[in-house]
């Protein structure tokens, strides 16, 4: 038996920082990981998926350049691109992560952890040695989410690709199926897309659901401009893999795609089937319900960050949980004061109304806060506004014939901005002014005094204050 004061099971990028947080304010730390530290989002989903779609984005920006585009005499080198993804990954070799944990004094439990009781658990190992953990302070179950697959029939044994697939694939695939217009679905598409495969994108609504609706239509012009074909308003009905190894896609409308690969896309669940959480009253498979310093519901020791708590499933917004959960837990076991009101040092209050979120798609979206869907549902007084941005000079200089829009949500009681969505080519470089206005509420009247610099994208700012009009 091995005591830490806190012990974090699950070693991807957020379960690194609640270890590291905690570390920093003087406790022992132990992570516990089955699979390779660093977790999805190093290997699987954010880092891959972003090495794949970045180079298709250079070519583009470049063809949009009268001068540049007759520069461009070829296609994408697929190889290459595919090359720089495993670059990123590290060949899905690890060492370098847990080189860092050596480095920060953080102990590596390497194996399947199970809760066997509050603030105790059992480590299987590789070699299947079990060996029990307690944990003084806290154990916080930092597991994230599982890709899961939709009811098709047929799709299961056709041997779809997942998300993992999808960013891990070792060669392009001459045509794909994606299923699911979400953020995912519509990353992959594009990316697979630019690198020569014929993609079809089929999707129950509209694309990017959730955001404002005139990003989804403008991404998916752009995808079947570039040659995507993006079918909206659709189910498949059943999925089939030939002996050939062919997939052939039924789909509501009577329609069928053959394929070489398909692609499910439509969802996650939370990644706690098997941890244990069945000794300490709760249930397994359950998303795990929380307050702002991320301790669990009905608990004073166990806490749940990141996607396993279903706020929002962002890696980055992960990460800010895990410096609160980490300041929180050694706040509390150390008896120091905490900070638990609204923007305090042991909450993570930005999830509930100013998560930023890029969709790296070509376009990309960028956003923050809500939207005026969701702002009127909470009850809030609100004036949009929107502004084409291929109308201001920083973008026509940034592309010709720039497409692009943004919106700003405004409460008009308040006076403050509380969404921003931008769509357009590089507009996740302009995000991070946009959440430092929503997270500050910084009041409209003194929006008009940060000036954006001439010529460039920023100068968006000024168009859609213009256009809310000046304050008396």
């Amino acid at each position: 038996m091995t005591d830490y004061d806190l012990i974090v099971i699950g070693a991807g990028a957020v379960g690194e920082n609640v270890a590291d947080y905690a570390h920093k304010r003087g406790l022992s730390v132990a992570v516990v990981e089955a699979e390779l530290v660093g977790g999805e989002c190093s290997y699987w989903a954010c880092m891959p998926s972003k090495a794949l779609l970045r180079s298709g984005h250079a070519l583009a920006a470049a063809r949009r350049l009268d001068g540049a585009k007759q520069a461009v005499t070829g296609t994408l080198d697929a190889a290459a691109v595919l090359a720089r993804r495993t670059s990123f990954t590290s060949d899905w070799d690890d060492s370098s992560q847990v080189a860092w944990l050596e480095s920060a004094d953080i102990a590596l439990l390497r194996g399947h952890a199970r809760i066997t009781g509050p603030k105790t658990l059992e480590v299987t190992g590789p070699d299947g040695q079990v060996e029990t953990h307690t944990a003084r302070a806290a154990v916080a179950v930092v597991t994230g989410s599982l890709h899961t697959l939709p009811p098709i029939d047929g799709l299961a044994d056709a041997k779809p690709w997942g998300t993992r697939e999808g960013t891990s694939a070792r060669q392009v695939p001459e045509s794909l199926m994606v299923i699911g217009g979400g953020v995912a679905g519509s990353e992959l598409a594009t990316a697979w897309a630019s690198l020569g495969a014929k993609v079809t994108l089929v999707a129950r609504h509209g694309l990017l659901g959730g955001m404002e609706p005139f990003a989804g239509e403008l991404v998916a012009d752009a995808m079947r401009e570039a040659g995507i074909d993006v079918r909206t308003g659709v189910n498949p009905t059943r999925v089939d893999r030939d002996e050939h190894g062919l997939v052939t896609t039924t789909l509501d409308d009577g329609t069928t795609v053959i394929t070489s690969e398909v692609l499910a896309a439509t969802g996650r669940a939370a990644h706690t089937k098997d941890l244990g959480l069945d000794t300490v009253g709760l249930t397994a498979g359950d998303w795990l319900d929380v307050d702002d310093t991320m301790l669990v519901t009905g608990t004073d020791w166990l806490y749940a960050v990141g996607d396993v708590n279903h706020r929002v499933l962002l890696t980055h917004q992960g990460k800010y949980q895990a410096r609160a959960a980490g300041e929180a837990i050694a706040a509390r076991f150390q008896g120091t004061p905490l900070h638990t009101e609204p923007w305090g040092a042991h909450v993570a209050t930005a999830d509930h109304a100013a998560a930023p979120q890029v969709t790296f798609t070509d376009p990309e979206v960028a956003s923050v806060g809500l939207t005026e869907e969701k702002a009127k549902q909470q009850g809030l007084n609100v004036r949009v506004v929107e502004y084409e941005l291929g109308s201001i000079a920083g973008a026509a200089l940034q592309a010709d014939g720039y497409v692009g829009r943004a919106n700003m949500v405004v409460d008009e009681d308040r006076k403050v901005v509380v969404g921003m969505t931008f769509v357009g080519q590089d507009v996740a470089e302009m995000l991070q002014g946009a959440t430092i206005a929503v997270v500050g509420e910084v009041p409209i009247d003194r929006l008009w005094h940060a000036v954006p610099a001439y010529p460039t994208m920023n100068e968006i700012w000024l168009r859609l204050l213009e256009t809310y009009g000046r304050p008396e």
